[in-house]
């Protein structure tokens, strides 16, 4: 994925949009190898993880807090918390189909709510 050397993750090469604004750096994992590994050995996020076919997600293993946005099939935001290292984690929503991961606080800097779409630009 995009850790470097300190266990900082990101910033990816894409870009998060909310509701067609621009606000960060973005990583997309697409794929089995990185939709799993998430943020699992990171020690700071620049930016946001986009994790698709990724219903829910999980605390365990993880050094930092992060801000979660549970996403439908269209991006658009239908539930958003903040979880805290240890055994936190997001329930299986049924229209779940992605979930991104942010550093805490940052959904509130963006101006992310339910009901907001994401999208993503390269």
């Amino acid at each position: 994925m995009v850790t470097d050397q300190n266990g900082t993750f990101g910033p990816g090469p894409h870009r998060l949009l909310v509701n067609g604004r621009d606000v960060a750096p973005l990583v997309v994992a697409d794929d089995r190898k990185s939709r799993r590994r998430g943020l699992l050995g990171s020690t700071e996020l620049i930016g946001a993880l986009w994790i698709t076919k990724c219903p829910s997600v999980h605390m365990i293993g993880m050094k930092y807090a992060i801000d979660v946005a549970s996403l439908d099939k269209s991006g658009r935001v239908l539930a958003v918390k903040t979880l805290r290292p240890g055994w936190g984690m997001t329930l299986p929503r049924l229209r779940v189909s992605a979930t991104l991961e942010a550093p805490a606080g940052a959904l509130v800097e963006w101006g992310v709510t339910v009901g907001d779409t994401l999208s993503t630009a390269s």
